[in-house]
C-alpha cells in the first residue's frame, strides 16, 4: 500500500475515534425550555444557521430558543409545541448542520473547489446539502461526505488541507439554503473526469470548471 494511503488511512481512523458515532445514530435527547445541556448548544448553532436564532449562544434553552424552535417546527411542517423530540431533532438534522458538521462541509469546498467561482463553492457545498436531504444518500453531512468514492478530495487526502475564510462563508451559505447547482446531487470536471457514468447523468448546469448534475 502506498504511504500516502496509508496517511490517509490513518486520518480517517483518528477521526472515528474522535467523533465515533453519526448524529443520525445517536439517541435523541427530548430539549425543553429550562434545559442546560451541552445538546442545547447544538439545538442552537443549528437555528442560528438557518436564521431563526439571531442571537449569541448560551447553552440555555429560555424563551428565545423556544421562539426559534416553535418557528422552526410551524416552517417545517411539525407541531408547534417548542419541544425538540425526536421529530423535530430530526428535520434538524436533515436541514442544518452543527459547528463540526460546518467543518467538515468547509473542508470538503475547500479541498474540491478552491480556485473555484465563489458561487462554484457554494454549489458544492450545496450538492452535499442536497444528498442529505435526498434517502438514497447518507443521513448525515460526515455519512455524505465520507461515503465510500463519494469525493476525490477524501481519497487521495486534500479533504485534510486547512479550509480559508472563503471556504466556511460558502459552506455557511449552502447550509442556510443557498443552492447555485439548483438542486445537483452530483458535480464533476470534464477535463478531468474518469468515469464514464458520471456523463449520463442529466446536467443541469456549468459553473467555473465543474458541471452540476442530476
Amino acid at each position: 500500500m502506498k504511504k500516502r494511503n496509508v496517511i490517509i488511512l490513518m486520518m480517517l481512523a483518528v477521526f472515528a475515534f474522535l467523533y465515533p458515532l453519526d448524529q443520525a445514530d445517536a439517541a435523541a435527547q427530548t430539549l425543553k425550555p429550562g434545559a442546560t445541556s451541552g445538546d442545547v448548544w447544538d439545538l442552537q448553532y443549528r437555528l442560528q444557521v438557518l436564521g431563526f436564532y439571531p442571537y449569541s449562544l448560551d447553552g440555555i434553552y429560555g424563551n428565545r430558543t423556544t421562539r426559534a424552535v416553535r418557528s422552526f417546527q410551524y416552517q417545517y411542517g411539525l407541531p408547534a409545541d417548542g419541544v425538540v423530540g425526536a421529530q423535530t431533532w430530526r428535520a434538524l438534522r436533515k436541514y442544518s448542520v452543527n459547528a463540526i458538521e460546518l467543518d467538515l462541509l468547509a473542508r470538503l469546498v475547500y479541498s474540491e473547489a478552491r480556485g473555484e467561482p465563489y458561487v462554484g463553492k457554494v454549489a458544492v457545498a450545496a450538492v452535499a446539502m442536497n444528498r442529505l436531504q435526498t434517502k438514497d444518500f447518507p443521513k448525515t453531512i460526515r455519512g455524505v461526505i465520507f461515503e465510500p468514492y463519494a469525493f476525490t478530495a477524501v481519497n487521495d487526502g486534500q479533504f485534510w488541507l486547512t479550509p480559508d475564510a472563503s471556504a466556511y462563508k460558502a459552506a455557511w451559505e449552502a447550509a442556510r439554503g443557498w443552492d447555485p447547482s439548483s438542486g445537483a446531487l452530483y458535480y464533476f470536471n470534464p477535463n478531468t473526469a474518469t468515469s464514464k457514468w458520471i456523463w449520463t447523468r442529466p446536467q443541469i448546469k456549468k459553473i467555473g470548471n465543474h458541471i452540476f448534475t442530476k
